[in-house]
């Protein structure tokens, strides 16, 4: 190689750094949902905007891949209207989003941008962080109530802790999200809304929050009708969020909704870039960026995230790979009963098969016993359900049986809730009074 085969490259990488102006591209094609276009120097993970000459409409756009010659992007937003002379700007850096005090009581898309009125002014952040160094991280040892007497009793959360809400449509998660957000003593609520209702977005923020909740609140907000690109960059920029106030020592409490949306989003750009399909259909990139994106929540120098992830099972989710992933990597799972629900049962908790991995680390000793007795009870009373029913069991057979029967009205009592939890120990002492 000549001296000048070595200057050239070195010539022409600061000539790009010095030049103010960025290395515009050219659409070639627009295949499905992906944008394949000439783009010299693009970079995985990179922002860029697609502007039409024509209509001057500009979309913002995320590069995800290559093939041959050609960079592979996503667009964060409607591909209507845009033509094969579309050009391609980077900007030169992934997608930053504004975060501070500012975006208190605020609704936001995955972009960043309000939904709800005036613009948010705010030091921008990457959407893209590494979670946490393992040796940084606070050690859990405080549990943090959430105002459900079910799970503060029997499934404590603790302050940092990541725990998945399962359950099939229709057993109550939102509605258990809403309680939780206005019970719950975080410092800070942070809700990532994915693949929702349009029209249980403002029926959540207006009819379930009290504006004492809300003034504590971010939501970030991609309804089912947005691009799969823009409802996987949401689960992202609503932790960026709680990463923020995190950093400032606050606890905080995220609830995504759903990990099960956000996963079949990532299906949806991973295959059209051509990803080979694996387990259920997912790809590979599926299961390296579902443990990034929930490591990032959890404990950190100073304050916390508290993470609830609510999961969509549908029949045996042990069949299902993105229940299946998500439990092996979250500290805890509660899952909701359908035949609870059907019975109008709220919460509908099934106790017998919610676990908190950090329950015996933060709740106290008494609680930990009385939680012990209950789940005793209700897996006694569980295993002589078919018996009762068709009368085959006679009083005074077994005394463990018996003291389950008298128990359980007074434990359903205790699991139902319909208003604020109070002195959750004291209830729980006086089902065995």
């Amino acid at each position: 190689m000549s001296q000048l085969d070595t200057i050239l490259p070195r010539l022409a990488r600061a000539a790009a750094a010095t030049d103010p102006r960025p290395m515009r591209g050219r659409v070639r094609e627009i295949r499905g949902i992906l944008i394949h276009a000439s783009l010299p120097a693009a970079r995985i993970g990179e922002l860029c905007h697609l502007r039409d000459p024509v209509t001057g409409r500009m979309v913002p756009a995320e590069v995800i891949g290559f093939q041959d010659d050609l960079a592979i992007l996503a667009a964060v937003g409607d591909l209507e209207g845009l033509s094969s002379r579309c050009e391609v700007i980077p900007t030169g850096r992934p997608l930053h989003i504004p975060v501070g005090s500012a975006l208190l009581g605020r609704i936001i898309d995955p972009m960043g941008q309000p939904l709800d009125g005036a613009p948010i002014d705010g030091a921008p952040q990457p959407v893209h962080r590494d979670p946490p160094d393992a040796l940084s991280r606070q050690i859990i040892h405080q549990p943090l109530p959430l105002g459900i007497r079910a799970i503060d009793g029997l499934v404590t959360v603790a302050r940092g802790q990541r725990v998945g809400i399962f359950g099939a449509p229709g057993t109550g998660k939102s509605s258990l999200l809403s309680a939780i957000v206005r019970g719950t003593a975080a410092d800070v609520i942070v809700i990532g809304l994915i693949g929702e209702r349009g029209r249980e977005v403002r029926e959540l923020l207006e009819r379930h929050l009290p504006p004492e909740a809300r003034a504590r609140t971010v939501t970030v907000v991609a309804t089912s009708d947005r691009p799969a690109i823009e409802r996987v960059k949401a689960a992202y920029t609503a932790t960026t969020v709680a990463e923020h106030f995190r950093d400032l020592g606050h606890d905080v409490l995220l609830l995504m909704d759903s990990v099960t949306r956000f996963a079949r989003a990532q299906r949806e750009v991973g295959l059209a870039a051509g990803e080979p399909p694996t387990r259920r259909g997912f790809p590979p990139s599926f299961f390296s960026a579902l443990p990034r994106l929930l490591e990032r929540a959890g404990p950190g120098e100073r304050g916390s995230i508290t993470g609830l992830y609510t999961v969509l099972t549908e029949g045996d989710a042990s069949l299902d790979p993105v229940a299946e992933e998500t439990k092996s990597i979250l500290d805890g799972h509660i899952v909701l009963s359908p035949d609870l629900a059907q019975r109008g049962h709220f919460p509908a908790i099934d106790i017998l098969q919610s676990r908190s991995r950090l329950m015996n680390a933060v709740a106290p000793a008494r609680q930990q016993e009385l939680a012990t007795d209950i789940r005793d009870a209700l897996a006694t009373h569980d295993e002589m359900k078919l018996l009762l029913r068709i009368g085959e069991y006679s009083a005074g057979s077994d005394a463990r049986v018996d003291r389950a029967i008298a128990l359980v009205p007074a434990i359903e009592a205790f699991l139902r809730q319909s208003g604020p939890a109070g002195d959750t120990l004291a209830q729980m002492e006086a089902i065995f009074a």
